[in-house]
């Protein structure tokens, strides 16, 4: 009898391998580290790729009933923005990174007429000369690049140099010039056929007949330039085909 009692007591005091087996398992669970997330390495471009901006920047913004309108022959580079009530008339071009504002009032850029790289057309409410506050840039007209026009007004055959300035309701008459970095003030008008330049813009002679003749063919030799960006700018662009060609360089099916 108190030798099965001895077999009895020592088997209840001897664990049992399972739980022997479950409590191990457990304490090196509660002492192991957390696995670190493995580091993925991106792949690194090629050498050859272009570096595409994918921003999404829009061309064309509608602002409320407002849609820019753009003629068929007209070039508008893909960096352009037009906004509101902006209209681009045949034959004429807006170069890279220009931005029409037509948020406020009236643009317009007549036929042939070119806007260069980098300018600013605006138009506000109303003009403080009592002058129209829509901007209008006539026919055969030439707008140097990095320029900022707001609320004027530039009649047919004139060249506005670069990097010049004109404030509301200035008006240039037919067959003017207005030298690099000019500004003219609000109010001020430049008459037909002369040459002004300076801050503020002042009369500085009289343009001659071969001059004010130059004046549209520089115009025209810029529409035909535009030409040949034509065929390089397809409708829905061509950065599909980086695209494809990252898409492959990761493995990926197209």
């Amino acid at each position: 009898m108190a030798t099965s009692i001895a077999r009895f007591s020592r088997r209840a005091l001897t664990p049992n391998p399972i739980r022997r087996f479950f409590a191990t398992s457990a304490a090196l669970a509660a002492n192991a580290e957390a696995p670190k997330p493995k580091l993925t390495v991106s792949p690194s471009p090629s050498p050859d790729r272009v570096k595409w901006d994918y921003r999404g920047q829009r061309q064309i913004i509608p602002l409320g009933q407002w849609l820019p309108k753009v003629a068929v022959d007209a070039y508008v580079a893909p960096n352009v923005v037009l906004a509101g009530q902006v209209t681009v008339w045949d034959g004429s071009t807006v170069w890279n990174g220009a931005v029409l504002r037509g948020d406020l009032n009236k643009i317009t850029l007549g036929f042939c007429a070119n806007v260069q790289e980098r300018c600013v057309v605006h138009a506000a409410w109303s003009s403080p000369t009592g002058l129209p506050a829509e901007t209008l840039i006539d026919r055969y007209v030439t707008v140097g690049a990095y320029s900022l026009l707001r609320s004027c007004t530039i009649e047919p055959e004139c060249i506005i140099g670069q990097h010049s300035i004109l404030m509301e309701g200035s008006l240039v008459e037919t067959r003017s010039i207005l030298e690099a970095g000019s500004v003219v003030p609000p109010g001020r008008r430049i008459p037909s056929g002369e040459l002004w330049g300076g801050n503020p813009a002042r009369f500085i002679r009289t343009l001659t007949n071969e001059e004010t003749l130059e004046i549209p063919k520089l115009a025209v030799a810029i529409n035909h330039l535009s030409g040949d960006y034509f065929s390089e700018f397809l409708p829905y662009s061509t950065v599909y085909l980086e695209v494809e060609k990252f898409k492959k360089s990761l493995g990926i099916a197209v």
